[in-house]
């Protein structure tokens, strides 16, 4: 697992390296828990739209794609038609992928059947949450984003592959990967153990 100074000399994950907008993104949002729901979701539907893609892209354009999707408030989304796709594959500040921007529009849907049901997107989507202080990995995927992956699906979600699923829960602090020589690891761990979500 590499690291690589960040700019306050201090070690960092080695992937922060391929671009200088990454170290602010890895200090202030990546490993760090969240039970927003809506940032859940947007975090899902981002790692959607990146699939064959890279990150960078995908960061650069983050507020272009909030502004497309009413900052991905998935009840609004819900409610897309082909008017909202035929909108969306003109923009420009987006990825114009037909079969993207509909699975955001269907997954709003199954977001919005998931809060009926569960009560919130974070008590479904914790409960494959790895434990604080479990090691670092660096597998594209897991048992547990295997599991996230079968679970989404069966309720009917799209673009939620095994890779994309565990890379969303990287992100999200479900689980801490920045490697253990990393700055933020004990910050996030820290994190991760004060974190608590509602339960139902």
């Amino acid at each position: 697992m590499t690291i690589v100074p960040g700019p306050d000399g201090k070690p960092r994950c080695g992937w922060c390296a391929a671009a200088p907008e990454f170290f602010h993104y890895h200090d202030t949002e990546w490993g760090f828990p969240t039970a927003d729901d809506r940032r859940l979701f947007e975090k899902l539907s981002l790692e959607g739209f990146q699939s064959g893609l890279s990150w960078r892209t995908i960061l650069a354009k983050r507020e272009n794609f909030r502004a497309a999707f009413h900052d991905f408030d998935f009840e609004k989304i819900a409610r897309f038609g082909e008017r909202d796709v035929a909108r969306l594959l003109k923009d420009v500040g987006i990825i114009r992928h037909r079969g993207k921007i509909e699975a955001v529009i269907n997954n709003a849907q199954r977001a919005r059947e998931m809060v009926e049901r569960e009560g919130s997107l974070a008590v479904f989507l914790w409960r494959y949450a790895l434990p604080a202080g479990s090691a670092p990995s660096t597998a594209a995927t897991t048992a547990e984003s295997t599991a996230l992956s079968k679970a989404l699906k069966k309720d009917g979600w799209k673009f939620v592959g095994s890779t994309t699923v565990y890379a969303f829960m990287q992100a999200m602090g479900l689980v801490n990967d920045h490697v253990e020589d990393c700055v933020m690891r004990a910050k996030a761990e820290t994190a991760r153990k004060g974190f608590r979500h509602l339960k139902r």
